[in-house]
């Protein structure tokens, strides 16, 4: 049996051409329909997806990285930054909306994509991400724990997914800052 090498990248965009639009709105709506990592539940089209991720492309506190195989995009996530009056909470992340369409899972693209949204959040100054997943998303869940999140808390009445109330939990990572110091956030630490 012969395995075939696929080329894998994980960048930050801050522009799509319209073959790079229409890839990723097929991505999504790929992922939608399986019912992973978008918090949408039915499909979008295009016109609305192309709509959402050039919005998304327009707000500064958002960053859109986008996961490629063989140079198509085939998923995404957001990192979304607190906003400026925000500083209470400026050491902190979100990662948000992180999937890759279920035709291209299995070759490490979702682990290669946290890896790169934590090591731009750590490069920017924020040294805990947080993040919120579906109770259903088991894959994601495995993911995330897999790759030292902790699961801080579940919220019972998370979302409604076709026509069912399902439970989110929430994690949090900390993060290692640039040149590997340790960070100790506990209180009069």
């Amino acid at each position: 049996m012969t395995t075939t090498e696929h080329e894998l990248l994980v960048e930050r965009t801050e522009a799509l051409d319209e073959a790079e639009l229409a890839d990723l709105c097929e991505a999504t709506d790929a992922a939608i329909i399986e019912g992973g990592g978008f918090g949408w539940v039915e499909p979008q089209g295009r016109e609305a997806l192309a709509r959402h991720f050039r919005g998304v492309l327009l707000v500064p506190a958002i960053e859109l990285f986008i996961a490629r195989l063989d140079g198509v995009p085939v998923g995404s996530a957001q990192l979304i930054r607190p906003p400026r009056n925000n500083e209470a909470q400026a050491f902190s992340a979100q990662l948000t909306h992180a999937y890759v369409a279920p035709y291209a899972r299995g070759h490490g693209l979702a682990r290669l994509m946290v890896r790169r949204v934590e090591e731009r959040a750590a490069a920017l100054g924020h040294r805990v991400l947080n993040l919120d997943v579906r109770e259903t998303q088991t894959t994601a869940i495995a993911l995330f724990e897999g790759m030292g999140y902790t699961r801080w808390g579940t919220h019972p009445a998370y979302a409604r997914v076709r026509g069912r109330t399902v439970a989110g939990h929430y994690y949090h990572k900390l993060l290692e800052p640039p040149h590997g110091r340790a960070l100790d956030l506990r209180a009069g630490a």
